[in-house]
C-alpha cells in the first residue's frame, strides 16, 4: 500500500473515530485529507471509485464500519458511516517489560509521523461544527515528530559508528555553525529528537536538537570508529544538556470548558465570562502555534503577534484545503 493511500485511510479512521454522528459520503468527501475535491462529476466519480475501495480495505482490517442515519427523517441520500470507539478499542493487553518498550517505541513512532494529518483531521471536523468527542483527540496529539530531514541520516550514522558532520543554529544564534560530531544516540525527550555524542570542536560531550540541524547531514570517516562510553545514560545526558527551559509567555483567551491540557501547564489563569485569559510558557513559537491551532475556534491567541499570525495562517491552511 502506498504511503499516500495509508495515510488517507488514517485521515479517514480518525475522522469516522472522532465524532459521535454518521457522517454522509459528501461530508467525509469535504473533511478528510487526500481525497479530490474538485465539482466535476469527473471528480465525483473518482471519489467515489477511491471512497468504497478505501471502505472495503477498513473492513478488511477488521475495522468495525458502521453505516447508519441520525434521524429517522433521513432518506437514503443521508446514509453515513462513522466508527464506534467500544468495537474499534481492543481490550485489555499484558506483555512483558522489554515487550511493552518495543511496542511504546514503535507506537510513538507511529503516532508522530501521521500527527499532522491526524491533527488536520480534527481541526477541519471542529471548524466544520462536527460533534467531535474530546476524548477522541487523546490519540491523535502530536507527541513526536519523526518527519525530522536529520533522523534517517543521523540515526545511520549511530547505528554504523561513523562521524557526523552538519550546520548546527543554537536558539540563540543568528547563523548555523559547522559541527564534527561522533554520534553515541538519538533520544525523544519531551516532544523533540536530540542526538548525544562528543563534539570535536568543542572537545566535550553535547546534545543537539535535530530540528535545528540545517542543511545536509554528512557522514565521513569509515564505519566502526565511534566508541560509545559503556555506563552512558542517553536520556540523562539530554535531560540535563539538552532540556530547553521555558523562556516566553503566550497569552490566550480559551472558552469555558475547553483546552484543559493548555489550563494544566498555564502559569495564569483569569477568570472571564464565557471564557478565561491563560498565560502559557513555551520556548519554540512553532510548536505552541502547532498545538494551540488543534483546539481551532476554542483557543484565541492575544500575544505575541508572532504566535498568532502562525496559528491563524495554520487554520487558513487547513480552510483553504477544505475549499
Amino acid at each position: 500500500m502506498s504511503a499516500r493511500r495509508t495515510e488517507r485511510l488514517v485521515n479517514l479512521v480518525i475522522c469516522l473515530l472522532a465524532t459521535r454522528q454518521f457522517l454522509p459520503a459528501a461530508r467525509i468527501r469535504a473533511l478528510v485529507p487526500g481525497y479530490d475535491h474538485g465539482d466535476d462529476v469527473k471528480a465525483h466519480e473518482a471519489f467515489q471509485r477511491m471512497f468504497e475501495r478505501d471502505k472495503s480495505e477498513l473492513r478488511d482490517l477488521g475495522v468495525p464500519l458502521e453505516t447508519g442515519t441520525n434521524s429517522v427523517f433521513d432518506t437514503d441520500a443521508d446514509v453515513g458511516y462513522r466508527i464506534a470507539r467500544r468495537d474499534y478499542e481492543l481490550p485489555d493487553i499484558h506483555l512483558e517489560p522489554d515487550e511493552a518498550a518495543a511496542v511504546g517505541l514503535a507506537a510513538r513512532l507511529w503516532q508522530s509521523g501521521l500527527s499532522s494529518a491526524a491533527s488536520s483531521a480534527v481541526v477541519k471536523l471542529r471548524a466544520a461544527g462536527v460533534d467531535v468527542d474530546p476524548a477522541a483527540t487523546l490519540g491523535v496529539e502530536p507527541v513526536v515528530d519523526a518527519t525530522e530531514p536529520a533522523l534517517v541520516p543521523t540515526l545511520a550514522a549511530v547505528q554504523q559508528g561513523r562521524v557526523l558532520r552538519f550546520a548546527y543554529r543554537t536558539a540563540n544564534a543568528g547563523n548555523a555553525e559547522d559541527r564534527e560530531v561522533e554520534p553515541w544516540g538519538i533520544v525523544s525527550w519531551r516532544g523533540r529528537w536530540y542526538l548525544a555524542g562528543h563534539d570535536r570542536d568543542r572537545g566535550a560531550a553535547r546534545v543537539f536538537r535535530l530540528s535545528r540541524i540545517c542543511g545536509p547531514v554528512d557522514q565521513i570517516g569509515p564505519p566502526g570508529v565511534v566508541k560509545v562510553p559503556a555506563d552512558l545514560d542517553l536520556v540523562t545526558m539530554v535531560a540535563r544538556l539538552g532540556a530547553e527551559g521555558p523562556s516566553r509567555t503566550a497569552t490566550v483567551r480559551i472558552r469555558h470548558g475547553a483546552g484543559a491540557g493548555l489550563r494544566r501547564s498555564a502559569i495564569r489563569i483569569q477568570p472571564g465570562e464565557g471564557s478565561d485569559i491563560v498565560d502559557l510558557p513555551y520556548s519554540d513559537p512553532d510548536a505552541l502555534a502547532d498545538r494551540l491551532a488543534g483546539y481551532a475556534a476554542d483557543v484565541v491567541v492575544l500575544s505575541p503577534a508572532d504566535v498568532r499570525a502562525s496559528v491563524i495562517g495554520r487554520l487558513q491552511a487547513l480552510a483553504g484545503e477544505r475549499v
